[in-house]
């Protein structure tokens, strides 16, 4: 199948970034879609990303479309599938890039559209939400997971496929059921722990704040996602809640067991609890990829004085290493004055600390 003609219900991160890449890819083809907030098309309109503002599912424009992706929250893409599927041709393809699957298969073959729905989940994202934070690369070397309706043309997957390839992703086909239980390990569980972790400090919290003013990298780092759109996290654990609810039994009953050795002073059960969790992490592919990604940092003490990360960026530079991202940790668990640098790959973060150790720089690689 060619692709040519896209539609989109929902701009958001993931929409966002879908239109954004399409666009990019194929400056030819023509995109229209229509969202909750008309403030949303008008910029993508604007910024020349959609072709044309359509004020509902059931605008006709929808009929002429190739593709059609429903990006809003779960409710809404089923509210709109049941519209489409009235209205548009049989031969275009529907899909959505929701991180529950079950909910939305259901209602397509109630309505009568197996076959002609497929489930898509890009398995990326970000802390942040909403159009302003979607970006054409979000998709790269990421999982792209694809679900076929019973009764989908092979063909039609297969086009799919090249499409979500063409984006830069990965598409990995899976059974729908198989896909919400996996996600409710790999993503739901750790969005329910990041939020409850910052609730625990919210409660426990001193009147002036200190847990929070003192709250390290670690910290920082294992509760990010809990900045998360709420209303989606809302979506997603009422949608996903069986599975979800089953692996966090066993989340509980290890955090119970670590509870139990720890009152009883039993280091070595402790030890060989972190011990098997940091082998099994670095068993993970160091390749970017699926949900989790390996991350290469190290980290440098600095003079806090004026151009004193841009010294070292240079530095870094003239030694042709790029860098991925770089900031000040302000509640520093090293010394005064600590600057993250991280990596793309393994091997320009170790020359990096090399080459900085050179220069007589305090370096730590975590």
């Amino acid at each position: 199948m060619h692709f040519s003609t896209f539609g989109f219900i929902g701009l958001g991160l993931i929409g966002g970034s879908l239109a954004k890449n399409l666009k990019e890819s194929r400056p030819d083809c023509r995109i229209m879609a229509c969202t909750r907030t008309e403030a949303t098309t008008r910029q993508a309109l604007a910024q020349g990303v959609i072709d044309q503002i359509c004020r509902s599912p059931a605008d006709p424009a929808f009929s002429g479309c190739d593709i059609i992706f429903l990006c809003a929250p779960v409710g809404y893409n089923i509210s709109a599938l049941e519209t489409l599927g009235k209205s548009v041709p049989a031969s275009c393809i529907l899909t959505d890039v929701g991180s529950v699957k079950t909910g939305i298969h259901e209602a397509a073959h109630s309505l009568g559209l197996d076959g002609r729905f497929i489930g898509g989940h890009p398995m990326t994202g970000s802390e942040k939400s909403g159009f302003a934070s979607s970006n054409s690369h979000l998709f790269e070397n990421s999982y792209y997971v694809i679900t076929p309706s019973a009764g989908t043309d092979p063909q039609k997957t297969e086009s799919y496929r090249a499409l979500v390839s063409s984006a830069g992703a990965l598409p990995l086909t899976l059974d729908y059921r198989q896909h919400d239980y996996i996600t409710a390990a790999v993503s739901h569980l750790p969005h329910l722990i990041a939020a409850a972790l910052v609730n625990t400090v919210r409660c426990l919290d001193t009147k002036d704040e200190l847990m929070k003013l003192i709250a390290a990298g670690g910290f920082k780092d294992i509760t990010r996602i809990a900045s998360s759109s709420p209303e989606m996290w809302e979506h997603i654990c009422v949608s996903n809640s069986a599975n979800i609810s089953e692996v966090m039994e066993t989340f509980l009953r290890l955090l119970q067991d670590s509870r139990r050795e720890m009152n009883r002073g039993n280091g070595r059960a402790i030890y060989e609890m972190f011990e098997e969790s940091r082998d099994y992490r670095n068993s993970f592919s160091s390749s970017p990829l699926g949900t989790i990604k390996k991350t290469w940092r190290i980290f440098c003490d600095i003079v806090d004085e004026s151009g004193a990360i841009a010294t070292i960026a240079t530095t870094l530079a003239v030694s042709g290493i790029s860098i991925k991202n770089i900031g000040i940790v302000h509640n520093r668990e090293f010394d005064e004055g600590v600057l993250r640098i991280e990596f793309y790959e393994e091997e320009p973060s170790l020359r990096a600390a090399e080459i900085l150790r050179q220069h007589r720089y305090r370096v730590w690689i975590r």
